[in-house]
């Protein structure tokens, strides 16, 4: 249409900004893939050394301990499924590539959380990019993970994590602020420095919230690995992936499945946590 403005080259700078970055950071990049890789293949090994039926046994009885009793015979089926059903090695991939997704974005998230709820300043600029980190698709964050990381584990854990931390901010931000202000002058009175209120007494109030956000992240940081099969990630998603592709449905749902059971274990071991952390708190 005439009297139209001309169209916003923001692909084009989007290209150029991926390949200066590309260029100019060639060996930090290199230095988080070999990082990543290692941490990730360490875990694999680790757990993949212990029999499984071994570790299914211990697995168990720790969902007993954190849990109950419930959740305990609960993993002890469902671990002995996963491994009846072949899918025992892609678990552990999953698994790993989870554990470092979600750890990665607790040692970045949890003290950008800290540091946002102290200053306003800080905490106007990081939520709206935390808004476009949640509200972007999740296809998106693995076309950068491709360019700077190639293909197969890393660029999965990158996305992952790009994917997975805004809970974990946003629930420390969260977590931190609801802590009462009688406690907060209180603490002062006495003459509490800004790292001893901190520590002693926003903290530990504030960590059953931030258990709550470390749990989302591990949700969305499994959600995202499945999807980072795409990209060459192993784990149960290449199954899913390879079953969709040869439209096998019960290949699929076999490894749905497993998902299911990993998604479960996880999300119920987090969340006791967080309520035995509010329980010493309180």
């Amino acid at each position: 249409m005439e009297g139209m403005l001309p169209k916003l080259p923001i692909a084009n700078w989007i290209d150029a900004l991926v390949d200066w970055m590309t260029a100019t950071f060639e060996g930090l990049f290199d230095g988080i893939s070999n990082g990543v890789g290692f941490f990730v293949e360490g875990i694999v090994s680790g757990l993949g050394f212990i029999p499984s039926i071994l570790l299914i046994i211990i697995m168990s009885l720790l969902a007993w301990k954190i849990c109950d009793w419930k959740i305990g015979l609960f993993a002890l089926l469902g671990l002995f499924l996963i491994d009846n059903l072949g899918y025992w090695e892609e678990m552990l991939e999953t698994v790993a590539l989870v554990l470092t997704s979600v750890l990665i974005s607790i040692v970045i998230g949890i003290p950008m959380g800290i540091w946002a709820s102290q200053s306003e300043r800080v905490r106007k600029v990081v939520t709206p990019i935390l808004d476009l980190m949640q509200t972007m698709p999740a296809f998106v964050y693995l076309l950068p993970a491709i360019f700077f990381f190639s293909i197969g584990v890393v660029p999965g854990v990158i996305a992952s994590v790009i994917f997975a931390m805004p809970p974990t901010i946003r629930l420390t931000i969260l977590g931190i602020k609801q802590v009462p202000a009688d406690l907060i002058e209180a603490t002062e009175a006495f003459g509490s420095t800004t790292k001893q209120k901190l520590l002693k007494v926003q903290l530990p109030l504030a960590m059953p919230t931030i258990m709550a956000g470390i749990n989302q992240s591990i949700m969305l940081a499994l959600s995202m690995v499945v999807i980072a099969s795409m990209v060459g990630a192993p784990g149960l998603g290449t199954e899913v992936y390879r079953a969709v592709t040869q439209i096998k449905t019960g290949v699929g749902f076999e490894a749905g499945l497993a998902i299911v059971v990993i998604a479960i274990l996880l999300d119920r071991i987090t969340q006791n946590i967080g309520k035995k952390k509010q329980g010493g708190t309180v």
